[in-house]
């Protein structure tokens, strides 16, 4: 009788994750909405917490008055942060728009051919084809006038996506911001009672950790993008050039351990289209010898400093630790996984340290997890 009621529990448990599973994909607009609305409200927090805390006289700010001041400067702050990037955008494109794309491979002909003949007995030989015919050729048969339609049918759509995806975590994150129990609440309503202190405990835990983890990135993308926009800019990359490639390093330090290299690459692409005009030797050369150097110097600080706390530290992970599970997230799922990877990680970390703790390897992964419990037993603004 008690090995049937046992199958019967396992058999429910499965069809409820088999439906939860399909809920999930079938709603997977909504999901992203709410994903996107959690991570909105972990960064929204330290400003709900500092206005809680303002008083003047009896007066305190209500919690729906602080919630929409903490919205509108989110937002306002990404808007602020589009309005200053926009021109310098339009005014890269410009530039970019006039640059001659064969003079870019005739310039090159010249040091890769000596670069090739070094580790070559025979003599290296470019075709009488040019950069922009191959180039020409490679998109002819990708982008056709007859898909007009297609495309603008595209863009129609993707802008009311847009319209109603802001909508949407606009709404949202106001009232996580407003209830910080609002999300958890939802959750713990999904398990059974007996359960509800173990679930509330990991939701806790995880909130904290991936709040500290979430703000950790969009700080250490702000320094890494400004240290490369400061270093470029002294070694004499003209200033709005300066911030787009120290942008486009920024966002990408966002992928771990390879990111940094994707936006490395893309800079010094730029920096190479950008003094195409100049002497490949005497000028473009040593210019992007010193863009290397700059960057080189910005990774070190980055790897040095800013990874280990993110990484490591806002997890209570082991760096070693860390890079294996990006790796292995790498190998599985591509950039996507290196990106999920942290978050998903510390998700199932906390959650075996709760139901599997008698396990030897989950003892050993998570005992950094039990100086969280001890050191940071309050969690404010639970989520």
């Amino acid at each position: 009788m008690f090995n049937i009621k046992n199958r019967t529990r396992t058999l429910l448990l499965l069809s409820g994750a088999v439906l939860l599973a399909f809920l999930l994909w079938f709603f997977l607009d909504i999901v992203i909405y709410i994903l996107l609305s959690v991570i909105l409200s972990f960064v929204g927090k330290p400003l709900m917490w500092a206005l809680d805390r303002v008083r003047i006289g009896r007066f305190t700010i209500p919690k729906s008055m602080a919630a929409f001041i903490s919205l509108v400067s989110l937002w306002l702050l990404f808007f602020g942060m589009f309005k200053f990037l926009i021109p310098l955008l339009i005014k890269e494109f410009e530039t970019f728009s006039s640059i001659d794309l064969d003079q870019i491979f005739t310039s090159l002909q010249d040091p890769l051919s000596r670069f090739f003949s070094f580790f070559s007995r025979e003599p290296v030989v470019f075709t009488d084809t040019t950069f922009f015919e191959l180039v020409s050729r490679q998109l002819e048969d990708k982008f056709r006038i007859s898909d007009l339609n297609t495309v603008v049918d595209f863009v129609a759509g993707t802008v009311g996506e847009l319209f109603i995806g802001f909508f949407a975590v606009s709404f949202i994150t106001f009232f996580f911001l407003k209830d910080s129990t609002m999300f958890r609440d939802g959750i713990l309503l999904l398990v059974p009672t007996d359960m509800e202190e173990k679930v509330g405990k990991i939701l806790d835990s995880i909130s904290y950790l991936l709040r500290r983890y979430f703000l950790g990135i969009v700080l250490e993308m702000i320094l890494v993008g400004s240290l490369y926009t400061l270093g470029l800019t002294l070694i004499g990359i003209e200033f709005n050039h300066a911030v787009i490639i120290g942008l486009f390093c920024g966002l990408f330090n966002i992928i771990p351990y390879v990111g940094p290299w994707i936006g490395v690459t893309i800079g010094l692409l730029i920096g190479l289209a950008l003094h195409v005009h100049m002497d490949f030797m005497s000028y473009t050369l040593p210019l992007l010898g010193w863009m290397a150097l700059a960057f080189l110097t910005v990774k070190i600080l980055d790897d040095v400093l800013f990874q280990p706390l993110i990484y490591s530290s806002s997890v209570k992970a082991h760096p070693l630790e860390i890079f294996l599970v990006i790796l292995a997230a790498g190998s599985l799922g591509g950039i996507t996984g290196m990106v999920l990877a942290i978050p998903v990680y510390t998700i199932l970390r906390v959650i075996a340290k709760e139901f599997f703790d008698n396990l030897k390897i989950v003892k050993r992964i998570t005992q950094d997890l039990d100086k969280l419990d001890k050191n940071d037993s309050v969690f404010p603004g639970k989520m």
